[in-house]
């Protein structure tokens, strides 16, 4: 017997998931080859390259009209600047990790994630949490705190990382589904472009761009930012239209195992024994997050059949 369709788009759908997050869990790989450019020189052509596609894209589609709309509600506009924001800095910092040799830093700050996005749920829209995800949360703030301690100095990288990533899908949250995922990402990178511009030009003015003077393969590397920035989350789009949440909650743990590995296997990176021991704290954490959403996601399709049929 044939699969049904529901059953086939949840297939498809997670093979979607498991590309999108796959390909993040490979940008260290992308982000060293693009040495000797710095973090806020890539920052600016992934801003300018990935808008460059994303209108080439809408443009095809002949679907600009939605821009006026944007520029019409001061609000929205607003929420998209912070998005971008937001999402710049993730970025700057997440490169700069790379950049640093610091991937398992990276890594780190994508594994506390969504810790924090649990905590920032219960702070800012007051949601209630279930026994295991007050527990998660409580071994997160453990975690954070054997980190500063053991290691001396409050790890800045993976705590921007994964608050101004939770801060940033908050954001999201609170602009409701005003707009697609290329849509949200052309507005926000449209509001990013002045300031990726100007960098730019500070960086030229100084002598420190990298764009024509390491050779063509190096060039054509900066530009593909907008393709490797696009993609995986067109991907991850069309994923979440066809798979439960909790599918892409657990899938999501990809992208960190996957950059761990790269870091310490394949670019050289030293872990110490503190930071395995952090490491080994926000498991314990993430594993209690996901017992809690498949125990969650059981109980509420076991009630969809206990519930009578509408006529």
């Amino acid at each position: 017997m044939s699969d049904g369709p529901g059953e086939e788009a949840r297939r498809v759908g997670t093979g979607y998931g498991f590309l999108a997050y796959g390909i993040w869990g490979l940008f260290p790989l992308y982000f060293a080859a693009l040495a000797p450019a710095g973090a806020f020189e890539i920052l600016g052509h992934r801003i300018l390259w990935t808008l460059a596609l994303c209108l080439l894209i809408l443009l095809a589609r002949r679907d600009l009209a939605w821009m006026r709309e944007v520029v019409a509600r001061p609000r929205l506009a607003a929420g998209i600047g912070v998005a971008g924001l937001l999402i710049a800095g993730n970025w700057t910092t997440y490169v700069l990790a790379v950049l640093t040799g610091r991937t398992y830093e990276a890594a780190l700050g994508y594994f506390l994630n969504p810790i924090v996005t649990v905590a920032l749920g219960v702070l800012v829209l007051r949601e209630r949490l279930r026994p295991l995800q007050w527990a998660a949360v409580a071994v997160g703030a453990v975690a954070s705190v054997w980190l500063a301690v053991a290691g001396g100095v409050v790890p800045w990288i993976p705590l921007v990382l994964a608050f101004s990533f939770g801060l940033y899908g908050l954001t999201k949250k609170r602009l409701g589904a005003s707009l697609t995922a290329l849509r949200s990402l052309t507005a926000e990178t449209t509001a990013l472009a002045p300031v990726a511009v100007g960098v730019l030009l500070v960086l030229g003015a100084h002598g420190a761009t990298t764009f024509t003077a390491e050779g063509p393969v190096h060039t054509v590397l900066l530009v593909l930012s907008g393709v490797v920035t696009a993609g995986p989350l067109l991907l991850f789009a069309a994923a979440a239209r066809r798979v439960p949440l909790v599918t892409i909650g657990l899938i999501q743990f990809v992208t960190p195992v996957l950059q761990l590995l790269v870091g310490v296997l394949l670019l050289g990176e030293h872990v110490s024994g503190r930071l395995w021991v952090g490491f080994g704290i926000v498991w314990v954490a993430l594993v209690l997050l996901s017992v809690d959403s498949l125990t969650a996601a059981r109980a509420a399709r076991a009630a969809r059949r206990a519930s009578p049929a509408l006529p």
